[in-house]
């Protein structure tokens, strides 16, 4: 990474499955012009590619391995949206089932996938900055991001949110099931040995159960103006 790079400035945005945080983030990115990073889409991404590979989810090793051979890129598609490219093909629709996203938090447990990704994450911290969003952001792999959130909300309504979604996009959902699945996914990433779900040193937390979207954006660049004073 050139120099440039290194001293592009990074705004970490942390938080439980649901929080609101991929919302949030790509508003502030595209409030301020700067790159935008999915942590939680590469890991998605990669549980597409362990699928379509026929690759055991379980198999820490396949799965590192699988890492080397794949290639994955986060960036604008053709009509314009951030999206994640996986070996050239856009993957983004299929990113959003339950599916992908329960793989995704079971191969999130693994210290070689974690590792494998985590290069990989900090070349997108480039000129003139990077809104970063994902669970562990501001603790491990952006350690050193001068603006740090802790973005959060309560699991009904994280669950609520999720089912509203997932029915509007024409998904047959339960919602006691998918506050149960958001349950359930909190636990694992909170208790994981590797890179645990933890509020970052020096992070601001944020409650996002009663907030829109836009009052947490405004919230989150007023944050960056303020630190950027002291």
């Amino acid at each position: 990474m050139n120099h440039q790079g290194q001293t592009a400035p990074v705004l970490t945005i942390d938080g439980p499955s649901g929080s609101g945080k991929g919302s949030i983030s790509k508003c502030v990115a595209e409030k301020l012009g700067w790159h935008y990073l999915d942590s939680g889409a590469l890991y998605r991404a990669l549980g597409i590619a362990a699928i379509k590979e026929g690759v055991d989810v379980a198999n820490e090793d396949a799965l590192a391995a699988l890492i080397q051979d794949i290639e994955l890129e986060f960036k604008r598609s053709d009509l314009g949206h951030w999206a994640v490219f996986l070996n050239g093909e856009e993957v983004q629709d299929q990113l959003q089932t339950e599916a992908v996203g329960n793989t995704a938090s079971k191969i999130a447990v693994f210290p070689k996938v974690r590792s494998g990704l985590l290069a990989k994450q900090r070349t997108f911290q480039i000129a003139p900055g990077l809104v970063a969003d994902g669970r562990d952001m501001g603790s491990v792999v952006f350690p050193n991001a001068k603006f740090k959130v802790y973005l959060t909300a309560s699991a009904e309504e994280r669950g609520k949110r999720r089912y509203k979604q997932l029915i509007e996009k024409g998904i047959n959902a339960n919602l006691s099931s998918v506050i149960q699945d958001i349950q359930e996914r909190d636990e694992r990433d909170k208790n994981r040995s590797e890179s645990p779900l933890v509020i970052p040193e020096g992070a601001t937390y944020i409650d996002s159960s009663s907030s829109e979207i836009d009052e947490v954006v405004l919230t989150v660049l007023d944050l960056l103006e303020n630190t950027k004073k002291l």
